[in-house]
């Protein structure tokens, strides 16, 4: 209870973060000051605990209830916050990598000040490269390690406090390889557009576990190659 209690606390925070702030009017190019790259890091990294957690709540859960039976047979007891910290750490480093994107689009053009694709070639392009990746093995290799969660821990386990950090830093590199295309698709979106967040956090979400989340996978990246097709078709 209390780990679902803290789950439940920090996905809830991280909404209504970007509720506060989805959707914000820019209407001149944004000056890139130390500071403004910080908040832009921050934002990013609210925004994937607020999308990835829910779909890692299961491994999480799952790590908890093995490190209690650990503890019950007189093992160290290991806190399950390290082991999301690792996760989240994981993510932050995607954050970072977000940033420096941003940073390059907003400066060439590419980024409207609104955070929305302002090329045609480009949005079709991001959608044909995301549509490949969902199509590709390593995709749906990452997707396997985050759809099993048992079959994770029970390959990765390791004791101890350090151990759980690396789990959990080994889970979340599975969880961005499966994945870090499809947060890129915010840069066609719109990063601060909450439907495009909400939506692509649904579709994360259904993906890892639903039982037809393969299927889902390889029919977004269907839909992504026509979508991105289509869109370079209308730009030439």
């Amino acid at each position: 209870m209390v780990v679902v209690s803290a789950l439940t606390a920090v996905i809830v925070l991280s909404w209504a973060y970007l509720l506060a702030g989805a959707g914000m009017v820019m209407v001149a190019p944004a000056v890139w000051t130390l500071g403004y790259a910080f908040l832009m890091f921050f934002m990013w990294c609210v925004m994937m605990v607020a999308m990835m957690l829910p779909s890692a709540a299961s491994m999480i859960l799952l790590f908890a209830t093995i490190n209690r039976k650990q503890r019950d047979i007189t093992r160290p007891y290991v806190a399950t916050s390290i082991f999301a910290m690792g996760y989240l750490a994981a993510w932050a480093g995607f954050s970072l990598v977000a940033v420096v994107l941003q940073w390059g689009f907003q400066r060439t053009g590419i980024l409207s000040p609104t955070l929305v694709a302002a090329n045609a070639t480009f949005s079709g392009l991001l959608l044909l490269a995301a549509g490949i990746y969902q199509l590709t093995p390593i995709k749906h290799a990452c997707l396997r390690q985050c759809r099993s969660p048992l079959a994770f821990l029970s390959t990765h386990w390791r004791r101890g406090a350090l151990g759980a950090l690396r789990m959990g830093l080994l889970h979340g590199a599975f969880c961005v390889g499966c994945c870090w295309f499809l947060m890129g698709l915010m840069f066609f979106g719109g990063v601060m557009s909450l439907y495009w967040i909400a939506g692509l956090a649904l579709f994360v979400l259904c993906e890892k576990t639903v039982p037809a989340g393969h299927c889902l996978g390889y029919a977004s990246g269907v839909a992504l190659l026509a979508g991105g097709a289509g869109m370079l078709a209308l730009a030439f």
